[in-house]
């Protein structure tokens, strides 16, 4: 009896390990690497699609734009992301039509620490230009005092923060910054990857946020999102009217809303410095990078019914994380786009 027992027992815990097996080798691994502006909502959508088709796990590496773009061109990762659009030069060095898709749209970030110093610091365009040039030096200077009668600014240097590393933020921000200061664009220009003036580097957005964090009288740039998550305040930027302005999903929106009338095919295009009373001034769209044509066929078909989860559901979910959907316009554009992806 005891040796049936057995028996029956042994052939059950083989029967479970041969499923498990199955299942196992079933699942379909989908990598990527890149952006760490997007990773709060990509975090939760991948998680969130693992309920909808168990089949996929997604792994993705946030290691900063540039990495994404390296390692998609090198054919290392299934997507990259990125920030940051490519450039003719960067698309003709991959190895086949790599396609923008964009996801959602998120606000870059001034935070601070300042003790005592709440959110809403009004800072002018030229003023943040002239302090990551190096050449506004002390918290209580006149023309960030002028701006913000009634606030203890101290008589301390101002610690800047900036990117280490190659980071789609660093574009949206410094593509910023050559906008409202010629000296900046003369100096320093836009890109991923800059030669500052003057700051201490952190890998990441969390890595700046970490540093502003941990240093008083420090000022740095991040996505809206990391600043929340870090509980750090944030400027308020006068925009191309003239208008003070908050950050928000309603502001990134307004940046948005006169850009995408003229939205080109390949939606590589800029949301900066838009005009608009209650346009937001750094606002950037964030992108998936892939190939049209998919080595393996079974992978690119998963990764296809993904981005059509992600545009109809998945967007419901990017406000909560403090992203602002894709415009209803754009949304139409991208729909189609994914189809050619095979």
């Amino acid at each position: 009896m005891f040796s049936t027992i057995r028996k029956s027992l042994l052939s059950l815990v083989l029967l479970v390990s041969v499923t498990t097996a199955g299942q196992a080798s079933a699942e379909m691994l989908i990598n990527g690497a890149g952006a760490t502006f997007p990773y709060p909502i990509y975090s939760k959508w991948f998680s969130e699609y693992t309920k909808v088709d168990p089949s996929v796990k997604f792994n993705y590496q946030s290691i900063g734009s540039g990495g994404g773009i390296k390692q998609i061109i090198a054919g290392t990762v299934d997507f990259g992301a990125s920030d940051k659009f490519l450039s003719d030069k960067e698309l003709q060095t991959a190895p086949g039509k790599l396609i923008h898709i964009p996801t959602v749209m998120g606000a870059v970030v001034v935070t601070y620490n300042l003790p005592g110093v709440a959110k809403g610091l009004k800072l002018k365009s030229e003023d943040v230009a002239d302090i990551f040039l190096g050449k506004i030096t002390k918290w209580n200077d006149k023309r960030i005092s002028d701006d913000n009668p009634g606030v203890n600014l101290p008589n301390e240097p101002i610690i800047v923060v900036h990117r280490s590393d190659g980071s789609g933020t660093t574009s949206i921000f410094t593509n910023y910054l050559c906008g409202v200061s010629q000296e900046w664009n003369g100096k320093v220009g836009t890109g991923a990857s800059v030669k500052w003036p003057v700051g201490l580097g952190g890998k990441g957005n969390e890595g700046v946020a970490g540093q502003v964090k941990n240093t008083r009288n420090s000022i740095g740039y991040v996505e809206l999102a990391y600043a929340f998550e870090n509980k750090l305040p944030y400027a308020y930027l006068q925009n191309k009217s003239g208008v003070f302005v908050e950050p928000s999903i309603k502001t990134t929106s307004a940046a948005a809303a006169g850009a995408v009338k003229n939205m080109p095919a390949d939606y590589r295009i800029s949301l900066v410095n838009q005009p608009g009373k209650d346009s937001y001034p750094i606002v950037g769209f964030t992108w998936l990078l892939i190939y049209e044509h998919q080595k393996d066929a079974a992978k690119g078909k998963k990764l296809v019914e993904f981005l059509k989860w992600e545009l109809h559901k998945g967007q419901k979910m990017a406000a909560p994380l403090l992203y602002a959907p894709l415009p209803e316009s754009v949304a139409k554009m991208v729909e189609k786009t994914i189809e050619t992806i095979k």
